[in-house]
């Protein structure tokens, strides 16, 4: 029985950040005796990062294998070693996420860190090295009895796809991007409602109009786009991101039930959030584009592309988008460093977009957002923003 492990761990970035691996080597201490070897294709991303990925691949796996084993780590990492030492602040929120996420692998383990030089980290950086040439992932558990010859490799292999090849979980993945972020990454989930009477009439439906509930097709709208929300940090184009740990809803019926059917299927509560409910449209509501337009023809014109005209009763563009950026900036502090689903409608999406992309005021009028369809955003507070996805309606 293996009583004492031994972790040799790595990790590297073509960049800095870069294209980006972590290695780590498992072994029985006693014997000598390889356990594990571990290869991580991380995508974009810091040295130190990838070096703190290492560890806790390596001390997660250490607890499946040899849950009561002890642990010496060994890394020619100074700053990784002294920081799980308790010897140096850790000063980054990016590096605290991860280090927070070590604290709760290692648990109640007996667990020590050591620094080597380089030169006697050979295996890890290898193995580093080994992910960052493949662009994927892999893990080899030597399975047996430990210093015979009963040893067999099982082997596991974890494909890394374009959709997250270039991903980075803690910092904005382009690498042209600022990396100096002093905030957590907030991911929201824009999930727009299901189909209503009035959107499958081609009626204008706003905020303080009929309100109506989801039509037959709009609840299934919504049960696909809940099944398609649960594979997210676990499965899927999205598998990458961090699994959702809240929802919140513009308060109107039909963003309401939507939500409540995500809700269901996620195990979560939903919140309701007044200024991420939709435009109004005031005495327009209920009524065709072209009805509006014959009704009030001076007018429709006048109101198309501008940013200070309203709807007889209704919102005009600019006072719409302070109130669902005041909304959008609630949350990211509110929900800093999770992931967000947020069951909203068209135009605050587009407003979400809007402050995502620094865009100007024609994005309210260029971006398609189809019912139940799934836009992917990521921000660090203010600081900065990624567009992961818009529109995304496979599920559909």
């Amino acid at each position: 029985m293996t009583t004492r492990v031994l972790i040799e761990a790595d990790g590297g970035s073509r960049g800095n950040p870069g294209p980006a691996g972590s290695g780590a080597v498992l072994i029985d201490f006693d014997s000598g005796a390889i356990l594990a070897e571990i290869a991580i294709f991380i995508g974009v991303a810091t040295n130190n990062v990838a070096e703190y990925r290492a560890v806790l691949a390596a001390i997660e796996l250490a607890n499946e294998l040899t849950p009561a084993a002890k642990i010496l780590v060994r890394m020619d990492s100074k700053l990784v070693v002294e920081q799980m030492s308790g010897r140096w602040k850790i000063k980054h929120e990016g590096m605290q996420d991860l280090s927070a996420q070590m604290v709760k692998a290692i648990g109640s383990r007996d667990v020590t860190f050591e620094w080597i030089p380089r030169e006697e980290n050979t295996k890890a950086d290898a193995l580093a090295n080994e992910a960052m040439d493949a662009g994927s992932s892999v893990t080899r558990r030597f399975i047996g009895e430990v210093g015979t010859s009963t040893i067999d490799i099982v082997t596991s292999v974890s494909e890394v796809t374009a959709a997250n090849l270039e991903f980075n979980s803690v910092l904005p993945s382009s690498v042209r991007a600022p990396q100096d972020v002093t905030k957590k990454v907030t991911t929201i989930i824009l999930v727009r409602h299901g189909r209503t009477k009035l959107t499958e009439s081609h009626k204008l439906s706003g905020r303080g109009g009929e309100n109506p509930q989801l039509s037959e097709h709009g609840r299934e709208d919504a049960r696909r786009a809940a099944a398609e929300v649960a594979k997210i940090g676990k499965s899927s184009t999205f598998s990458k991101v961090l699994a959702p740990t809240a929802i919140i809803s513009s308060p109107i019926a039909r963003t309401m039930e939507t939500a409540q059917i995500i809700g269901k299927e996620l195990g979560l509560p939903v919140s309701e959030l007044d200024d991420i409910a939709e435009i109004s449209f005031g005495e327009w509501d209920g009524y065709t584009n072209q009805q509006a337009a014959d009704n009030w023809p001076d007018h429709f014109k006048a109101w198309r592309g501008s940013l200070e005209m309203s709807p007889p009763g209704g919102e005009s563009l600019t006072e719409f988008d302070l109130r669902v950026q005041r909304g959008r900036a609630k949350i990211l502090t509110d929900y800093e460093g999770q992931t967000v689903v947020v069951v909203s409608h068209v135009m605050p999406i587009r407003g979400f977009v809007r402050a995502a992309a620094l865009a100007d005021w024609p994005i309210y009028w260029r971006v398609t957002v189809a019912p139940c369809s799934l836009t992917v955003l990521r921000f660090w507070g203010e600081e900065a923003a990624e567009i992961t996805a818009v529109n995304y309606t496979t599920h559909l």
